[in-house]
């Protein structure tokens, strides 16, 4: 059986740019997805095909277990959307705006104006609750529009980069708020440029480039494809590099014995550093054992792959690089205008 979100072969092209070339996706109901890639690599046309803003030339797509092609506007019943950019209509207060959006997915007046109170509080936008859209800062927005996609609580959430704009404290309370909506039941399709919003977020990733899905695993598989874990070590003096890479050597994850493991040595900044596995508990081995030789130490350290290390080495190229298909008009991939799947089926 399929999961909540389902899609094979999906393609589609703009000109000579091929937005997806080929792509599967397969989440399971109850989990996150996070869809990680540079800008350009087809994120935003993935998800603007499966909230049925855009008809692929070719592939298949079932969301909520309904045919995106076939059924369209059975979809946009049972989804709820928020874009890279907030929607909002700067005219309306915060209340007007979602109490709109449910009376364009037929809720009662009444029904409307309670949930729109319901998600006010929750997002913190109560005090602002009847200012015109236009006053609230961009982090305000955002929130509003995503408090917009939950005016039905819909059971499939689709999220193109949520966090872009936002600060640390908002992030970390959207980051809250999603955790909250799967803990719940809701399946979530998260496109994100930050790994550590997939290592918080996702139950799975997806990393794709120019249109194809290139890697697939949790965050942990995805790092150690990266390179893994790596012990870095600053010696006091430069001398003592040739002990501490043989100390080091034995800990190596490609190791084979004592001086088998693959250390680098810089010998302008006297540092070491050697791929490991076991994690932090290998630091205080490591430590004792170079103390043994006599080595000392200015620094020592356990690094993780960064959002660049796991881009460059699956994409060849880092994550601010944008390519035609993902920047252009409202209507393409990438747009800044992003219509809202009731207002679309409202028309």
């Amino acid at each position: 059986m399929p999961g909540a979100i389902y899609a094979e072969g999906l393609v589609k092209t703009f000109g000579d740019v091929r937005a997806l070339d080929g792509v599967d996706l397969d989440v399971p109901e109850g989990t996150v997805l996070g869809l990680l890639g540079p800008n350009g690599a087809g994120k935003t046309t993935a998800v603007r095909v499966l909230t049925t803003l855009l008809r692929p030339d070719s592939g298949r797509a079932v969301v909520a277990g309904i045919d995106v092609l076939e059924h369209p506007n059975e979809v946009r019943r049972s989804i709820g959307l928020s874009g890279q950019f907030a929607a909002v209509d700067e005219y309306l207060t915060g209340r007007e705006n979602l109490q709109m959006v449910g009376q364009l997915y037929q809720m009662k007046a009444k029904a409307a104006k309670a949930r729109a109170g319901e998600l006010l509080e929750r997002f913190h936008l109560a005090e602002a609750a009847d200012r015109p859209a236009k006053t609230y800062s961009g982090g305000m927005r955002r929130r509003l529009d995503l408090a917009a996609a939950l005016v039905v609580s819909p059971p499939v959430m689709f999220m193109d980069e949520p966090t872009t704009g936002l600060d640390p404290r908002n992030r970390q309370e959207l980051w809250e708020v999603i955790k909250e909506l799967v803990a719940g039941g809701t399946t979530l399709l998260l496109t994100t440029q930050y790994l550590e919003e997939a290592d918080h977020l996702a139950h799975d990733i997806c990393v794709v480039d120019h249109g194809r899905v290139i890697a697939r695993g949790t965050s942990d598989q995805l790092k150690a494809r990266t390179g893994g874990e790596r012990v870095e070590v600053v010696v006091r003096e430069r001398e003592m590099l040739t002990g501490a890479r043989e100390v080091l050597g034995r800990y190596g994850a490609a190791g084979t014995g004592a001086g088998g493991g693959e250390v680098s040595v810089e010998e302008h900044t006297r540092m070491l550093t050697v791929p490991v596995t076991g994690g932090a508990k290998l630091l205080a081995e490591v430590i004792r054992d170079l103390d043994a030789v006599g080595v000392e130490i200015d620094d020592i350290g356990l690094r993780r792959p960064t959002l660049d290390d796991v881009f460059i080495s699956l994409t060849g190229h880092a994550a601010e690089q944008e390519e035609a298909g993902e920047g252009g008009a409202p209507d393409q991939p990438g747009g800044r205008g992003r219509k809202h799947p009731a207002k679309e089926e409202a028309k």
